[in-house]
């Protein structure tokens, strides 16, 4: 082999390392869009785009200046550096029938490039010295471990993806994780990240440059509202850490925060109990909006009482305000009314701090409580009652916000 190959073939390497690892730090959505499925035989098998396919090939001539086309099984062109690759399906397709994996065909060298032992394309090298035959053997080399690294990588998403839903059996957890290689007892916590706008990539790409060099953490999204991220934990890492990595995630949107939402659930040890924590950060994020309007990070830990209340059915809560305030709403109160509950129940029913706070005589709060009393036959000075109130104020809440909702 002459010197200037093995010149063309460092460089290659490290383009191809260069290329490899740009993979593992492209979103879901790229991934999908540099990929395409289809069915062949019993299995689903993946391609690699025709735009990934002519970057590689447009850099490897750059590199090794030797023209290259990729065609696929059925004799069409999916990338080429020169004009009339046409000319080369006939003996590309003819290749393909033969049992060898490399030919000198018309001037050219033609490999072949599998996926799994199974054909997947036909790389054309132009020209027929042994530096060219090197050359094609190094470029179909390298579409073969894109086509592998694509691979990989669709499949955890899809898997993650999968996880999350729950649409997984245990043993198909357990098989695909192994296959994989992602560590199924290992402490984990899932995070939500709701923006105010259809993602256009660039919170993805936010998110993964704060998570994408841990190979162990996954980032992804299940729909055109979230991202998902799947962190796996240190074990002295604590729910103030979790904490602080959300308060991370939030300063990448620093500009457009008042839109951005933060949920996140309980630590979980093992892969199978990860739709578990989802299932819990996607509860926070909705009775966070309802209850905790004005904060932007919110944790399943904390939602108290509220996550009760977002699972009761609409017509029982109907029932149950028809029955406290007599057919009458909360929304019958006056302003000061309210203001005054609410920093009731702020100070733990406490009348004289309550008083000080609000800026009026004790007797005036005496007074507004009394009044209260008459009309709702409840004294929020009593314990059980302001219970009962307090609760009832929350149902009200959850109610607008499900017809808001359209539910």
């Amino acid at each position: 082999m002459c010197k200037k190959l093995y010149i063309y073939l460092f460089i290659f390497l490290c383009e191809c390392i260069k290329i490899i690892a740009s993979i593992y730090a492209i979103s879901y959505k790229e991934t999908v869009r540099a990929m395409h499925s289809y069915k062949r035989g019993e299995g689903e098998r993946f391609m690699i785009s025709n735009q990934i396919l002519q970057n590689t090939i447009d850099g490897l001539k750059g590199i090794t200046r030797t023209d290259l086309c990729v065609i696929d099984v059925e004799g069409k062109i999916l990338a080429a550096t020169f004009p009339n690759a046409e000319a080369f399906i006939e003996p590309a397709q003819a290749f393909v029938a033969s049992p060898a994996d490399s030919q000198v065909i018309n001037g050219c060298q033609f490999f072949k490039v599998f996926d799994d032992h199974q054909l997947e394309y036909v790389l054309l090298a132009y020209g027929d010295s042994e530096d060219v035959y090197m050359i094609g053997k190094i470029a179909s080399f390298q579409i073969q471990n894109l086509l592998v690294a694509y691979k990989e990588r669709f499949d955890k998403d899809n898997f993650i993806k999968n996880l999350l839903l729950d649409n997984l059996l245990l043993v198909d957890i357990y098989n695909r994780a192994k296959k994989l290689h992602i560590d199924i007892e290992v402490r984990r916590v899932v995070f939500i990240v709701e923006t105010n706008r259809e993602k256009d990539g660039n919170e993805l790409e936010k998110i993964r440059s704060l998570f994408g060099g841990k190979s162990k953490d996954f980032v992804t999204a299940v729909d055109e509202k979230n991202i998902i991220v799947v962190k796996e934990l240190a074990e002295n890492e604590t729910y103030d850490d979790l904490r602080k990595t959300a308060e991370v995630i939030l300063n990448l949107f620093r500009s457009e925060a008042d839109g951005v939402h933060i949920a996140y659930g309980t630590v979980i040890n093992e892969l199978k109990e990860v739709s578990r924590s989802y299932k819990e950060a996607r509860m926070a994020l909705d009775v966070g909006k309802i209850f905790f309007e004005e904060r932007n990070i919110i944790a399943y830990s904390q939602l108290g009482i509220g996550r009760l209340i977002y699972q009761l059915p609409i017509p029982l809560c109907k029932m149950f305000i028809k029955e406290i305030f007599d057919g009458k709403s909360p929304d019958d109160f006056d302003e000061e009314i309210l203001s005054t509950i609410n920093k009731f129940f702020e100070n733990s029913l406490n009348v004289s701090e309550t008083s000080r706070q609000l800026y009026i005589h004790r007797n005036t709060l005496v007074y507004r409580l009394d009044k209260l009393q008459k009309s709702t036959g409840l004294d929020l000075r009593v314990f059980e009652d302001a219970i009962t109130f307090k609760i009832a104020l929350m149902v009200v809440k959850y109610m607008k916000y499900m017809e808001s909702m359209d539910y």
